[in-house]
């Protein structure tokens, strides 16, 4: 059992979470508002929750020996060497407490793009009344009765499965642990492998891409998996900018292999000001907040103070990194 702990935390947890986490602790956990700050209080530290870590941390903080990492996807990390197979850091991750906030941005997606509420908006802003529904292509799609494709099935995924079903969709799942389609699940109506996403993507008239940034799904959708989508096939990515080409997303849109695309995350970002993105009319782009929510700090400092706990007690840590998977 570890006692005597040293945490500190670059994530500036309210006075509520801290008291939480103090308790989870057994002592007075450290919130710093500064660099400075986190560079001097590393050095004692054994426990570190945050968004990032100095590439020169093993200098920094001799002592540490878990980051509890305050986000879902650790590749961020990857400059400072904490996710190599030698590297003896115990990460965490906060996988899990984003689920209810994107799954529901990705419907909001899809329904602003099946009315095409962007066109309304900036037909409100010019005072324009549209008599006909049809001047504007305005509406005409429903989810009820369509397919949706949810290609990594976790906890996100399995959140955005479930709101299909509550509209009415038929939901094809794809995962790396399916060994098929068949398995029991009451919202995923059918699992497929890695190795039939082109059969998945064809079904589908709506496909969510929520998987880990990893060597596997890097570029994971290039030209030929856009051109095994429909024509009329919507695109929303909530997983990371580089498991789409986005060149070839690009091509996609100019030249009508699909719809449309819903992208909370690019390649680059900030989006540069030149991109060809920010002036598609069947785009729907936004600056990577989808896992933003007023209930973050809460979620975020739950977990974190049930692994203190689990961590004083030398019980197996919840969401921890596994190398080989690479989240």
């Amino acid at each position: 059992m570890s006692t005597g702990l040293n945490v500190v935390s670059s994530f500036h947890f309210s006075q509520d979470s801290q008291e939480l986490l103090s308790e989870a602790a057994g002592v007075q956990i450290h919130v710093l508002r500064s660099t400075e700050e986190l560079a001097a209080a590393l050095a004692e530290a054994e426990v570190l929750c945050g968004y990032e870590l100095p590439a020169n941390w093993r200098e920094l903080a001799p002592q540490l020996r878990w980051l509890q990492f305050s986000g879902a996807g650790v590749d961020s990390l990857e400059p400072t060497g904490v996710l190599d197979a030698g590297c003896k850091l115990i990460i965490t991750t906060a996988a899990g407490i984003h689920a209810s906030t994107i799954s529901e941005y990705v419907f909001g997606s899809m329904l602003m793009f099946n009315w095409n509420w962007p066109q309304m908006v900036r037909l409100q802003d010019a005072h324009v009344w549209a008599r006909s529904a049809s001047w504007y292509r305005l509406g005409r799609r429903e989810l009820v009765g369509s397919t949706l494709g949810v290609v990594g099935v976790g906890s996100i995924g399995h959140a955005v499965a479930r709101l299909g079903k509550a509209f009415g969709m038929r939901v094809l799942g794809m995962r790396r642990s399916a060994a098929g389609q068949g398995e029991a699940d009451p919202v995923v109506d059918a699992y497929y492998p890695p190795e039939r996403l082109h059969d998945l993507l064809a079904e589908c008239d709506y496909v969510v891409l929520s998987v880990p940034l990893t060597r596997e799904t890097e570029r994971l959708i290039g030209e030929a998996e856009l051109r095994a989508m429909r024509r009329t096939a919507y695109l929303v990515n909530v997983a990371r900018g580089r498991v789409v080409d986005e060149q070839a997303l690009v091509r996609a849109l100019q030249d009508g292999w699909i719809a449309g695309a819903g992208l909370d995350v690019t390649e680059d970002e900030p989006l540069p000001a030149d991109s060809l993105l920010y002036g598609m009319q069947q785009v729907i782009l936004t600056p990577h907040i989808s896992g933003q929510s007023a209930h973050y700090d809460a979620r975020l400092a739950a977990l974190f103070a049930d692994n203190l706990r689990r961590y004083r007690a030398g019980e197996p840590l919840r969401n921890r990194y596994d190398p080989s998977r690479g989240y």
